[in-house]
């Protein structure tokens, strides 16, 4: 086993923004608490003391403890919890939505980054103590996102009709995805442990988000990793005060809106990761997860005929909290309210909308936490290392377009297919050329132009031309590259966000697991490869 770095700045694998914020702009100061380095940990950690209760944390433990009743966990896991009730006791979080089998392999990373990272901090900061949370996106409602996963190049999918909650889906029907999945494993080393992993966590749970905290469960249980399920009603009263506020006088919206426009006056090439709608909720029940909106004072529930003024919804809100789904924008908001929480470790997508929500918190007086980016890698075998090697190329040549990784590829004489000298020399002559036209007849100037992009031109075809003779006598070792590449990086996409776990554990067991919290660093931003 052997292992390497590529910084994003390599890869070019990081939205704009985030990309900025990964290199400190200062102009993005205003949009974040503080750089998630090690030294800022203790600050948020009194930041978040004296804006943090008892009470919370009480409910918080009790929850937790309700929650793992159907896993009967282990004394760690129980202790876990129990030191949430403690004042020195803090969090570090990551989310995820709930995919079967936990959907492409950066779920994994997303969880190790916050185990490595607790344990990090626990060893800088003797004094307090640090757990790892996972929290599932169990109210989304977006099925087709999570019904499915790849091993290999299969796809294995559950097909079912569903509007609501996918936290709240009941289980019992996918005796077809394992048996599938069964037959797609076949006979290897560790096929029949992810049998028993597949049975325990899905066909022994009653619903989608038991099943997901007893899979992660399987895998990282002993590390002291607390699954949390955001879609509990003593939880979500602990937040009503916010939603009601929310529902009163759409501080999401205003507070967003603006900083928008100041994130987009900053760069033009920023992307806003979400648009603020008015109101930013939700209303549930077993089978939907429909909008609220409100015209003229009246609340309605959109494709129903529930409707409210604003003393009857914010009634609804005291009565039934549960009944009340945040949205993309406001579940930061609640998660940060249950949770005695100091850092959330996200992916570029969702660090992008994080950095939308700095100003709302400091609304709400919510403490804001530190961003960190979640761990990246790509896996290798050392059969495909060592043709990487025979090609020479890198793994970091890999990251590039198909055109640019064979030019890369054909690159060892670059004075054959790069004209840029010869283009230059006529940019040259030509400006002699403009000066005389000029002095002469002034009307002369786009017979000059034109003959200058003439000869330009006349460059590039050459150029072109020159380029695919050189890859018809590469072509093999082309071929061979792009071959490479499309096994590491399938139908163009990054392995870590198409590839499920269960290939590589297939066939390496928790031994993967092991090896990649040993090689993954938190406070390490980019790409590490990891040669299996």
């Amino acid at each position: 086993m052997s292992s390497s770095f590529i910084s994003y700045q390599t890869t070019g694998t990081l939205p704009a923004l985030v990309q900025e914020l990964m290199d400190m702009n200062p102009l993005l100061e205003p949009f974040y608490k503080a750089p998630p380095t090690l030294d800022h940990f203790g600050s948020q950690m009194t930041a978040k003391t004296a804006n943090y209760t008892e009470q919370h944390r009480i409910i918080l433990a009790e929850r937790l403890h309700a929650q793992y009743n159907h896993l009967k966990p282990n004394s760690s896991i129980k202790a876990q919890i129990d030191a949430l009730k403690q004042a020195n006791t803090f969090t570090v979080t990551t989310g995820h939505q709930l995919n079967l089998m936990g959907g492409p392999l950066f779920f994994l990373y997303k969880i190790i980054s916050v185990i490595n990272l607790a344990n990090t901090l626990k060893a800088n900061y003797p004094n307090s103590n640090v757990v790892p949370v996972f929290w599932m996106a169990s109210e989304d409602h977006d099925f087709e996102e999570i019904n499915h996963f790849y091993f290999k190049e299969h796809r294995l999918e559950w097909h079912r009709l569903s509007n609501g909650p996918v936290g709240r889906l009941s289980t019992s029907e996918l005796q077809t995805v394992f048996n599938q999945f069964s037959k797609q494993l076949g006979t290897t080393a560790y096929s029949n442990d992810l049998k028993i992993m597949f049975e325990t966590a899905y066909l022994k749970s009653n619903n989608l988000a038991d099943a997901t905290r007893a899979l992660v469960h399987q895998i990282f249980g002993d590390d002291g990793l607390l699954v949390i399920d955001g879609d509990d009603a003593d939880l979500k009263r602990l937040f009503v005060p916010t939603l009601s506020d929310e529902l009163s006088n759409k501080v999401v919206f205003n507070q967003v809106n603006t900083t928008n426009k100041a994130l987009k006056s900053i760069h033009k090439s920023f992307k806003i990761q979400v648009n603020p709608r008015p109101i930013n909720l939700f209303y549930t029940t077993d089978n939907s997860r429909a909008r609220i909106e409100e015209k003229d004072g009246i609340f309605r529930v959109l494709d129903t005929n529930l409707k409210w003024d604003l003393k009857g919804i914010l009634k609804e809100l005291e009565t039934h909290p549960d009944r009340f789904s945040p949205n993309v924008l406001m579940r930061p908001l609640y998660q940060e309210t249950i949770l005695p929480n100091l850092c959330y470790v996200g992916g570029g997508g969702e660090l992008s909308y994080w950095l939308q929500l700095k100003s709302t918190f400091d609304c709400w007086n919510i403490t804001f936490p530190l961003l960190l980016h979640r761990n990246s890698a790509l896996i290798i075998s050392k059969k495909q290392e060592e043709n990487l090697e025979k090609l020479q190329l890198t793994t970091a040549d890999l990251f590039a377009s198909r055109d640019k990784l064979a030019k890369t590829l054909i690159g060892s004489q670059p004075q054959l297919i790069d004209f840029t000298q010869q283009k230059n020399h006529i940019k040259q002559q030509f400006k002699a050329l403009y000066s005389v036209a000029k002095q002469t007849d002034a009307s002369f100037l786009g017979a000059v132009s034109a003959q200058e992009q003439k000869q330009i031109n006349g460059l590039m075809n050459l150029e072109k031309r020159l380029l695919k003779a050189e890859k018809r006598k590469h072509k093999a070792q082309i071929d061979k590259a792009l071959a490479l590449q499309s096994m590491l990086f399938p139908e163009g996409n990054l392995q870590e966000r198409r590839i499920n776990f269960s290939t590589f554990y297939a066939h390496y067991g928790q031994s993967f697991i092991e090896t990649l919290k040993l090689e993954l660093d938190p406070f390490q931003q980019g790409f590490t490869t990891i040669s299996l």
